[in-house]
């Protein structure tokens, strides 16, 4: 049973003090409604109109729902019935009409105040508005010396909801503890810091996937591992908000990658990993096969999305990468190595590879060459047909070697070059970039498209499936403003 929780007021000049306390009640229950006093109902005349106020107030996070109301909140609690009525603490020793009210059902009248400590402003939703930092100026030089303008990266556009993908790899649940940093500890050099809120994200392999159906696609099915906690039971939950197909697997031996990021204001001030890294059992791995075998003709493209915990070990790697071979279901892959050690390396004759440039010196074990040297080495060994280093602010940096040895060299900087959140932009890139190549893009088309897509991933704060209509709106702006 959701418990609802009632505030009542006027909110006149929405205020910290106001927030504070709307946040302490939805903390108290499931639901929280904010009946803001209607101009006519208010005893001294607001110098902000009820329609106004009441916008202010549906803008925060916290807030379930928000309506006008005539009725005095006595009248209120007796039409809502709510379990839970919030007042300020200031009310406690003053007479409160609805408390009778609320005890004659068996609900509850608390009094809260707000908690100083509180960065207010980041309960406040705000529309996102992708593009306001983006910088489009090398993105004209770039389109030119490839040939293509705004009508045929539109052209590309429209082949995206012909794509039916597949996405392997793992699931990792994102937590972002929001709080305040009140000093240093007195008895180590620790940072302090008072946690308000916690957002939760599906990460890894589920987000590749959210992007790519956002982004349009027929189809996605994504194949994965959980454990059995209750974050599995969390990505069980939430995951068909992507409107993903699933095929998901239990493994009591480990538990289902979870990633908590501390931050205060726009930082982060530590990740905790709780993750194990041991392969999956043969008998996952024989059952995580035939079910990709039984369907392997339903798809177009495959999406290897690795973060090296244990759920791609190479004989399975290599076995469906030959089973996507013999069904001319082209590959593409990236394999993380950030806390954990990858080798992108084993990933064999893909269409597409996207490594950072760590991922690429660590597969190589050259800390030595440039990048152009380093791209080579690495096309020789894992024989790509197209390569892509990112190197975070700084950009792309374009591989597309031949036959004969030769290869074309190209770079695209970071087009957001005033990131919120730098966590998912890989897989981000990675998901635009295979949808397009699939779509007939060439690869300077995809990579363009791609980097406009991970400047947008990385405007907001943790991962979110990024729709076709703001890629398609960002990539004409682009060419609007070169």
């Amino acid at each position: 049973m959701n418990k609802q929780v009632l505030v009542q007021g006027n909110f006149d000049i929405l205020h910290p003090g106001h927030i504070r306390l709307l946040r302490f009640a939805k903390e108290c229950g499931d639901k929280l409604i904010v009946a803001v006093n209607s101009d006519k109902s208010m005893g001294l005349k607001s110098r902000v109109n009820e329609q106004h106020r009441l916008e202010m107030v549906q803008s925060l996070e916290c807030v379930n729902e928000a309506f006008l109301s005539d009725l005095t909140p006595a009248e209120t609690v007796k039409s809502l019935k709510p379990h839970i009525v919030v007042k300020g603490k200031e009310f406690e020793s003053r007479h409160n009409p609805e408390h009778a009210l609320v005890e004659m059902y068996g609900g509850k009248l608390i009094f809260g105040s707000g908690e100083f400590e509180s960065n207010s402003e980041q309960y406040i939703t705000r529309t996102i508005s992708h593009g306001h930092n983006f910088d489009y100026k090398k993105c004209q030089s770039y389109a030119t010396r490839h040939q293509f303008d705004y009508q045929s990266i539109n052209t590309v556009f429209s082949q995206f909801s012909e794509n039916r993908v597949a996405v392997i790899g793992e699931i990792i649940v994102d937590e972002y503890i929001q709080g305040t940093a009140v000093g240093l500890s007195q008895e180590d050099p620790t940072i302090v810091m008072t946690p308000d809120r916690t957002d939760t994200f599906l990460g890894g392999a589920a987000i590749t996937a959210g992007h790519i159906k956002g982004l349009g696609a027929n189809q996605v099915t994504l194949f994965s591992v959980l454990g059995k906690d209750d974050k599995a039971d969390y990505v069980k939950n939430h995951i068909n908000a992507y409107n993903i197909d699933t095929i998901l697997f239990d493994d009591g031996s480990r538990p289902t990658p979870l990633k908590s990021r501390y931050r205060a204001g726009n930082k982060t001030l530590l990740r905790v990993n709780q993750v194990r890294q041991h392969k999956i059992s043969k008998e996952i791995q024989t059952d995580l096969y035939l079910q990709l075998e039984s369907s392997i003709n339903n798809f177009d493209l495959l999406v290897f999305s690795d973060f090296n915990y244990g759920l791609l070990p190479q004989t399975l790697v290599d076995k469906v990468i030959a089973l996507c071979k013999e069904n001319n279901v082209r590959v593409v892959a990236d394999s993380q190595t950030s806390s954990q050690v990858g080798d992108i390396a084993r990933y064999k004759d893909m269409m597409l590879i996207t490594p950072t440039e760590k991922e690429v010196r660590v597969a190589l074990n050259n800390i030595d060459d440039g990048l152009p040297i380093l791209a080579q080495k690495l096309c020789e060994k894992a024989n790509p047909m197209s390569l892509v280093i990112t190197l975070a602010g700084e950009g792309i940096f374009i591989h597309l070697p031949d036959q004969n040895g030769q290869w074309e060299n190209d770079m695209l900087p970071a087009i957001n070059r005033n990131a919120v959140d730098p966590a998912g932009a890989g897989d981000c890139f990675l998901a635009a970039s295979s949808l397009a190549l699939c779509s007939g893009a060439t690869p300077w088309q995809a990579f363009y498209i791609a980097s406009i897509a991970a400047a947008c991933q990385v405007d907001t704060l943790g991962n979110q499936p990024l729709s076709f209509n703001t890629l398609q709106q960002r990539v004409l702006e682009s060419f609007k403003n070169i």
